[in-house]
């Protein structure tokens, strides 16, 4: 049994790209907000954009998920994620999860339209393989923070800097393969292993 999740990996240059962004982000908001406010800033080279958070997994559920994505997967082209917006979950008045993501034009774009109908089909092979549906809708974005404490004074904080109105230059997000992590719970924070990877097909011409 392991706990998995299906995800994309970040490029090694776009991490870099990340860390110095958020870093500027944690030392203004650090400035602006008290000592009783919690926010966990999530570490670049533990940055991924899961798919599917597929939870307790027995070991004979991974062969026929993979094999269903595989097939799945080879009749999907490669899509670029432009990231260059940041945003927040639930509400910027009250954010629990600071993120980054593509822009809301880019989201009424073709390559979004694609995104959507890969994430469709990844849903499929995991129900197919007698995993329950995921509710919630899917959401391109890579989360930046967790504010576990003054999620009100962060907000006012965002607010005030006009952090979310800002265009962010962070990078492109190249979805050309579909990995399957474990998940491991320790004091120090979640450790990522992959245990599999299907690409997907070039992108088109």
């Amino acid at each position: 049994m392991v706990r998995a999740f299906l995800a994309i990996e970040l490029p090694q240059e776009l991490r870099t790209t990340l860390a110095p962004i958020e870093q500027d982000m944690k030392r203004l908001l650090e400035r602006t907000v008290d000592r009783h406010v919690r926010i966990s800033w999530v570490l670049p080279d533990s940055m991924h954009l899961t798919l599917r958070f597929l939870g307790d997994t027995a070991d004979e559920s991974i062969e026929p998920l993979c094999e269903a994505l595989e097939e799945s997967m080879s009749a999907h082209q490669a899509i670029p994620i432009p990231l260059e917006r940041l945003g927040t979950f639930p509400r910027p008045q009250a954010p629990r999860v600071l993120w980054v993501g593509p822009s809301g034009s880019w989201e009424q774009g073709r390559d979004a339209q694609r995104l959507a109908a890969l994430y469709r089909a990844v849903e499929a092979c995991c129900r197919a393989a007698n995993f329950a549906p995921e509710e919630r809708p899917f959401s391109p974005h890579l989360t930046l923070a967790r504010i576990k404490e003054g999620a009100r004074q962060v907000g006012q904080a965002l607010a005030q800097h006009g952090l979310l109105e800002r265009t962010v230059t962070v990078g492109t997000l190249p979805v050309e393969a579909i990995v399957l992590m474990k998940s491991e719970l320790r004091p120090t924070g979640s450790a990522y292993t992959k245990l599999w990877e299907c690409p997907l097909a070039s992108s088109a011409t």
